[in-house]
C-alpha cells in the first residue's frame, strides 16, 4: 500500500472510532437549550395584556404570528410532539390519560405522567437522544421527563405532585434557580421546563377572564426574571431560549341550549358500549360490545349538529391521530365552546382545549431568542411537529425518525447557526409550512441529513472509503 493509501486507511479508522459519531454540535462550540412550556398560553394571549418581556424577547429574538398544536389538543399529547417530533398517532400518547380498555383501568392525568408503558411506546424524546450523543439532559415538571424509555432514564428529572400548586409565583423562581444551576454547576446541555398556567386559570375562570390576564401578567413576569437569570449565570451568550406552549383555550359555552348530552340521545344507550373514555372536555373514545358497533355509530353518527362522530378508519387524515392501535373502532370531537358529557352532566370548567387544531382559539405561541437565532424576526405560522428537528439542530445531534421537516424552521437561525457564513439562509413563506387551515400530510425521516449533506460519520466513510480504493 502506498503512502497516500495508508494515511487514508488511518483516516478512515479515525472516523470508525468511538466518539467519531458525535453530533457536528460536539465539535468546538456548542450552546446550551432551554425549552420552556407555559401550558394553555393561547396565541392572542399578549393583545389584550401588558407583555414587556414577552415583547423584549420577540425583537430580541424570533416569534411565530403562532403555532398550530398536534391534534388532540391536551397536555401530554402535543408535549410528546414537541421532544418527539411526531405526530400523536405515531407516537402513541394519545390522552391526558392512561385508559385500558381490556381491564377498564382509567387513570388521571397526574397519576399517568409516572406510568412508564404508556410514554415508553417505541417512541424516544429528545432527553435520551441528546444522552446518547454524549450530551446532559434534564425535565423539571415537563410531561413525559419522569420516566424510563428503552431503559434510559433523563440525567435529572422533576415531577410535580398531584395536588402541585400551578400558581405559585415564587415557586416559579425557585424552579428556574434551579435550572439554571443545572446549567451551570450540573454541566447539563438541554433542559426542559414546564408551568401548569395560564391552562389551569383559563379552565377555571375562562380565557377571556381578568384571572387569566393577571396570570398573563405573571407569566411575562417569569419571563423576565428567566432571562435575567440567564444573563446572571453568564449564560447569555452560550444558552438557546425557547418559549413556547401545548395548545390555546376557547370559553366553554356553559348556557347553549344545544348541550352535547350522550345520556339524552333518544337512540343511545350505554348499555350498548364495553368501554368509553367521555367527560374530558371535547373529545370522546368508544368502544362498543361485540356486535353492536353499527349500532351505536347509526345512532350517533348525525344527531347532534354540534358532535361530529367517525368510525377509526373514517377519522380525518389530516388530523394524524386515529391510526393508532390505542385510539377505539368510534371517536368523537365536539364544535368549539362545546363539551361532550356522558352519563351526566360533569363539567364544568369555563375554559376548554381539545378541539380541532384548526380554530384558532387552539393555536399557541413560539417565541426564541439566544447566540444561534436571528434578531427581531417574524415568522409565518408553523406545526408544532416541526420544533423537534429545530431543538436537535441547536443541540447537534442526529434525530431519530420523526414526521417533522428540518428546512421549516431553519430560517428563524442564523446563518452560522445553519451551517457557516456562506450558507444562504431558506426563506420561510405560508406555503412552505401551511396556511392557518392547512395541515401537512408529508412524513418526513428525521434521520435525514442536516443542511449540507449526510450525517458526518456516514459522508466521511463514504469519501475515506472511496479515496482509499482510488488509492490503493
Amino acid at each position: 500500500m502506498s503512502l497516500p493509501a495508508a494515511l487514508l486507511a488511518v483516516a478512515l479508522a479515525a472516523l470508525l472510532a468511538p466518539g467519531a459519531g458525535m453530533p457536528v454540535g460536539r465539535q468546538g462550540s456548542r450552546h446550551k437549550l432551554l425549552l420552556v412550556s407555559f401550558d394553555g398560553f393561547r396565541w392572542d394571549y399578549d393583545q389584550d395584556v401588558d407583555t414587556p418581556n414577552l415583547d423584549a424577547m420577540a425583537l430580541d429574538g424570533v416569534k411565530a404570528r403562532y403555532m398550530t398544536p398536534a391534534f388532540v389538543t391536551m397536555t401530554s399529547p402535543c408535549h410528546f410532539t414537541l421532544v418527539t417530533g411526531k405526530y400523536i398517532e405515531n407516537h402513541g400518547v394519545v390522552h391526558n390519560m392512561f385508559y385500558n380498555t381490556s381491564s377498564k383501568l382509567k387513570l388521571p392525568y397526574h397519576a399517568t405522567l409516572g406510568v412508564q408503558r404508556w410514554w415508553d411506546n417505541g417512541s424516544v424524546p429528545i432527553w435520551i437522544t441528546a444522552q446518547r450523543q454524549g450530551l446532559k439532559a434534564g425535565s423539571f415538571f415537563f410531561p413525559g421527563g419522569n420516566v424510563t424509555y428503552q431503559g434510559a432514564a433523563v440525567t435529572l428529572s422533576r415531577k410535580e405532585g398531584a395536588l402541585h400548586n400551578y400558581k405559585d409565583e415564587a415557586e416559579w423562581r425557585a424552579n428556574v434557580d434551579t435550572v439554571m444551576r443545572w446549567f451551570t454547576q450540573e454541566g447539563l446541555d438541554l433542559v426542559t421546563l414546564y408551568f401548569g398556567e395560564p391552562d389551569s386559570t383559563g379552565h377555571r375562570f375562562g380565557p377571556e377572564s381578568p384571572e387569566r390576564k393577571a396570570m398573563v401578567r405573571q407569566v411575562d413576569r417569569t419571563v423576565g426574571y428567566l432571562r435575567d437569570s440567564i444573563r446572571r449565570s453568564g449564560l447569555e451568550r452560550g444558552l438557546n431560549l425557547i418559549v413556547t406552549s401545548d395548545h390555546g383555550m376557547s370559553a366553554v359555552r356553559k348556557q347553549a341550549g344545544d348541550l352535547v348530552e350522550l345520556h339524552r340521545f333518544p337512540n343511545f344507550t350505554f348499555k350498548d358500549i364495553e368501554f368509553e373514555l367521555l367527560d374530558y372536555g371535547p373529545n370522546g373514545l368508544l368502544l362498543p360490545k361485540e356486535g353492536r358497533l353499527e349500532k351505536v355509530y347509526a345512532a350517533l353518527k348525525d344527531v347532534h349538529p354540534r358532535l361530529h362522530v367517525y368510525k377509526k378508519e373514517d377519522f380525518p387524515k389530516s388530523f394524524h391521530y386515529a391510526s393508532h392501535p390505542r385510539i377505539t373502532p368510534l371517536l368523537m370531537y365536539s364544535d368549539p365552546g362545546y363539551v361532550i358529557h356522558g352519563r351526566l352532566n360533569v363539567q364544568f370548567n369555563n375554559g376548554e382545549h381539545g378541539f380541532d387544531n384548526g380554530v384558532l382559539d387552539m393555536k399557541t405561541i413560539f417565541r426564541a431568542v439566544g447566540p444561534s437565532f436571528r434578531r427581531g424576526l417574524e415568522v409565518e405560522p408553523f406545526e408544532s411537529v416541526h420544533v423537534y428537528e429545530l431543538l436537535c439542530k441547536l443541540l447537534g445531534i442526529v434525530p431519530e425518525a420523526n414526521d417533522g421537516d428540518p428546512s421549516v424552521l431553519l430560517p428563524t437561525l442564523t446563518s452560522e447557526a445553519v451551517g457557516g457564513p456562506s450558507t444562504p439562509l431558506p426563506t420561510l413563506t405560508s406555503e412552505a409550512v401551511g396556511g392557518p387551515s392547512t395541515l401537512s400530510t408529508t412524513t418526513h425521516s428525521g434521520s435525514a441529513p442536516l443542511p449540507g449533506g449526510g450525517p458526518p460519520l456516514m459522508t466521511g466513510l463514504l469519501v475515506a472509503a472511496a479515496l482509499l480504493a482510488k488509492a490503493a
